[in-house]
């Protein structure tokens, strides 16, 4: 088990692009020492980039470069994809990986600063959500009401005309997680996901969307588990598997998008680990310990995705 000595901020950045391999190894690159893990998805068109550091500065330095860069290189205006968005870079969150009071406080205070700079150095207006939030509204009510009921927190009224909007937050640790199931009958899937997320009476601390994969011609449910002390990650697979086959389909695939807390696959079965074909390196600690991404890859153990591989979910708005 690794122990951390100072704190530690999460940042984990949802980029609106997922098929230009030469986007993406720059996003990539930009990432730096401080990249743990990241996926891209052709279909969603989008891709997930899990950064942290000691400290505010590692995790918020490194989310600015991958901004600068998107800024640069995605034009929202081309954009067609599956998953819903807000703008070029969609979503923001800093997270404490800590439990104190005080390392929850940096997260904020990092979140602010990155709205602040993102808003006036590129005229992007940003939105704050979760604990960056005065209010506490959670990122589903920011998609609802961004640029209709509700002004942006930072930058220009109006949304920029290749870059969109931001959603910037400060929460505590999620995991997203795909399932990808045997069949293509939307009904079905939409079934699974009403019977799952939390707003419909399903699974609490669930959040849950369906897509149809071209590439795959498959459907996905597409979970983020936003409390996990309510539900954990073995609960709401196997909810979402007993219901699949409840109506004569099953789950083809699970997918972690991003990491997990390692406390949180430490409450998962064995049995569950190796069905789901989860390993033990998607542990954040556990990632961090082996030197992030590149030290990973340098030592021949990847467990990332090539452009156009394993699908990115993070940051979801059912």
């Amino acid at each position: 088990m690794v122990v951390f000595l100072v704190a530690v901020l999460e940042c984990v950045v949802n980029v609106s692009e997922g098929r230009d391999p030469k986007v993406l190894d720059e996003l990539v690159r930009a990432g730096g020492p401080s990249l743990l893990d990241w996926h891209a998805d052709v279909d969603h068109h989008r891709s997930v980039f899990t950064i942290a550091g000691p400290g505010a500065r590692d995790a918020e330095a490194a989310s600015r470069v991958l901004a600068r860069v998107a800024a640069k290189r995605i034009d929202l205006t081309l954009h067609r994809g599956e998953h819903p968005r807000l703008g070029a870079v969609d979503v923001v969150p800093f997270v404490a990986l800590g439990t104190t009071s005080t390392e929850r406080q940096h997260a904020v205070d990092a979140a602010h600063s990155f709205a602040r700079w993102w808003s006036q150095a590129y005229e992007v207006p940003c939105f704050m959500y979760d604990d960056a939030d005065p209010e506490g509204r959670d990122l589903p009510s920011v998609r609802r009401s961004a640029f209709k009921s509700r002004r942006p927190d930072y930058g220009p009224s109006l949304v920029h005309h290749t870059l969109g909007a931001t959603a910037v937050g400060a929460r505590k640790p999620l995991i997203a997680v795909n399932a990808m199931l045997i069949t293509s009958d939307a009904p079905i899937a939409n079934q699974i996901v009403r019977r799952t997320r939390e707003s419909g009476g399903g699974l609490p601390g669930v959040r849950a969307l369906s897509f149809y994969l071209h590439e795959q011609e498959r459907m996905q449910v597409s979970l983020n588990l936003v409390d996990l002390d309510r539900t954990g990650l073995e609960e709401a697979i196997l909810h979402v598997r007993d219901l699949a086959r409840s109506l004569r389909t099953d789950i083809a695939s699970v997918e972690l998008v991003g990491l997990a807390p390692r406390r949180e696959l430490d409450r998962c079965s064995a049995d569950f680990l190796r069905w789901a074909k989860i390993p033990t390196e998607a542990a954040i600690e556990a990632r961090v310990a082996l030197g992030g991404w590149s030290a990973m890859q340098a030592s021949a153990n990847p467990r990332t995705a090539a452009p156009g591989g394993p699908t990115a979910g993070n940051d979801i708005n059912p």
